[in-house]
């Protein structure tokens, strides 16, 4: 059974950074490409970024651009997201998601707070 969990997210201030982990199991984590999505408050879902199987190939959303690095660890089965300069904005519940076997998996979600 696939399964992604996550952890890391909570609350921080404008400016501040946090790091996202995604522990994946049920399936070669090495052999799939990986995503992060994020959903706003009273918004709708929004892709942030996206990372090749070996990490040599990775692209964000423009909001997100040179302040968040996708990155995995694919002895550990662990995606990761490290957010710095975060702004309220970026306030948002975190997911991360793949496709295996043709159908989408998404974590549960972690929530982000970014305040003053």
């Amino acid at each position: 059974e696939v399964q992604l969990v996550e952890s890391g997210g909570g609350l921080v201030q404008i400016g501040g950074s946090l790091r996202l982990s995604c522990a994946a199991s049920g399936f070669t984590f090495s052999n799939y490409v990986m995503f992060w999505d994020r959903q706003a408050p009273g918004k709708g879902l929004e892709w942030v970024s996206f990372i090749s199987t070996g990490e040599e190939r990775t692209t964000y959303v423009d909001s997100v651009k040179g302040r968040f690095t996708i990155s995995r660890d694919n002895a550990k089965n662990t995606l990761y997201l490290q957010m710095n300069s975060l702004k309220p904005e970026d306030t948002a519940v975190y997911y991360c998601r793949c496709t295996v076997g043709g159908r989408q998996y998404r974590s549960k979600g972690t929530l982000v707070t970014v305040s003053s």
